[in-house]
């Protein structure tokens, strides 16, 4: 116990000195928030991985989705869009996956031979030819309506708020659809899978503009409650005099406070999370799926159906990263497919839970928040201590490869210290007990 608070305490004091040396709060806590948001996917994966052994690398994927939900749930719909090609789009898609399904059936219940593979292929082509002759023109007709401003369907309209439950549903349903076909793979087949899954993912958000504007980007409506908007409480002459007396910055303070607001709700989150994964892990259940984990074949041989209990694990930790990409994109404000990057959204939640220790809840909680703060800093201060490094180095290719390279600090420090933790604690600084 006593090591687990002095790596946490550790790590408090890594951004405490970064508010009052390295940057101003305001990126401190810019930095922090980034790290919790992190830190919910880290335990995501910990579930996967930890508590089953399961290599997911498509945790990019179940980030998007969840982004995603917050634009269909919070944007208002665009009627004209829905007028046009709303059941087109709809109806194609629903005339897809009738296809697949249809295929699927009549391939079950015909025998192996030159008829099944003639049967398959005419309702596969047929299908898809039906599909794109009603999905097509609906598409073109909704990315044509003012795609300056909108050129999609747009989403429910609700609070922003909903969609971040919404967004785990959303990561649940897509784990349940890809759990059933690619989990008894082998486990670096499995990997392989997720991260294809995850790029088809992204690859879909960008060019199906009718969908949430692609990479042009869509700007969100409205603040989860009770998040205020800086210029409201720039305007607020209560908020005025409170920094004045204070001795702030109206426009640092106003920022400042959007995000502790954030702060608090996203610990909300995280609290909860944690206090339900480790009533899992000590649960009958818990202990089950780490017996799954350790030896399949014993747990199979005591009548647990492993299949299963693999599905519900992924489709669990899917559903926390799908909960995570929603308060992420909610925070940022905007959906950009171009920033779902697997460095950022699979490689760096993977490190934080290799650093923190697999297995352990608590340790993917210290990991996020340790590699969380590293990412960010070091982008921060990479230039800076680059130019002092080089500020005696007389002008050459040298001197400008080096300050050139400074961007790419980041990328060396986490690789040097994901060599530090495995050389000398190989099962992460708060291994599994």
């Amino acid at each position: 116990m006593s090591k687990n608070l002095y790596l946490f305490a550790g790590v408090a004091a890594l951004y405490l000195l970064t508010g009052l040396f390295l940057t101003s709060w305001n990126q401190t806590l810019l930095i922090l928030n980034f790290a919790l948001v992190s830190s919910i996917m880290a335990l995501g994966v910990n579930m996967q991985w930890g508590y089953a052994g399961l290599f997911n690398t498509g945790v990019m994927g179940f980030a998007a989705l969840g982004g995603l939900a917050v634009v269909l749930v919070n944007v208002p719909p665009v009627h004209e869009a829905w007028r046009i090609g709303g059941l087109g789009i709809f109806g194609g898609l629903a005339i897809g996956a009738a296809t697949i399904a249809l295929t699927i059936l009549v391939r079950g219940r015909m025998a192996k031979g030159r008829a099944r593979g003639l049967a398959t292929a005419a309702l596969l082509i047929g299908g898809f030819l039906l599909f794109r002759w009603i999905y097509d023109p609906a598409v073109t007709a909704v990315e044509a309506i003012n795609p300056s401003v909108t050129g999609n369907i747009g989403g429910l309209g609700l609070p922003i708020l909903l969609a971040w439950p919404a967004g785990g549903l959303l990561a649940a349903a897509a784990a349940w659809g890809i759990g059933k076909t690619a989990l008894g793979l082998r486990s670096d087949y499995l990997a392989i899978a997720t991260l294809g899954i995850a790029e088809i993912v992204v690859a879909v958000m960008k060019n199906e503009d009718w969908l949430a504007r692609g990479v042009k980007m869509m700007n969100l409506q409205e603040r989860p409650w009770p998040v205020p908007f800086e210029v409201e409480l720039q305007r607020s002459p209560h908020f005025l005099d409170l920094a004045a007396s204070w001795g702030f910055d109206p426009v640092s303070a106003s920022s400042v406070v959007v995000k502790l607001t954030y702060m608090m709700m996203i610990l909300v989150v995280l609290g909860f999370v944690i206090w339900l994964s480790e009533r899992a892990l000590k649960s009958p259940w818990g202990r089950m799926m780490r017996a799954i984990r350790d030896n399949e074949d014993a747990a199979r041989a005591m009548g647990k159906d492993v299949t299963r209990r693999h599905l519900q694990i992924f489709i669990l930790g899917s559903a926390v990263i799908g909960i995570a990409g929603a308060i992420l994109t909610s925070m940022d404000g905007i959906l950009n497919p171009g920033t779902y990057q697997p460095l950022r959204f699979t490689f760096l939640i993977w490190v934080m839970v290799i650093v923190g220790g697999s297995g352990n809840n608590w340790g993917a909680l210290l990991g996020g928040l340790l590699i969380g703060w590293l990412w960010l800093i070091v982008e921060a201060l990479g230039p800076m201590v680059m130019g002092a490094i080089t500020a005696g180095m007389a002008p050459g290719p040298l001197k400008a490869h080096l300050i050139d390279s400074a961007q790419h600090m980041r990328l060396l420090t986490m690789g040097a210290l994901l060599l530090l933790v495995l050389r000398f604690s190989p099962r992460g600084l708060l291994p599994e007990k």
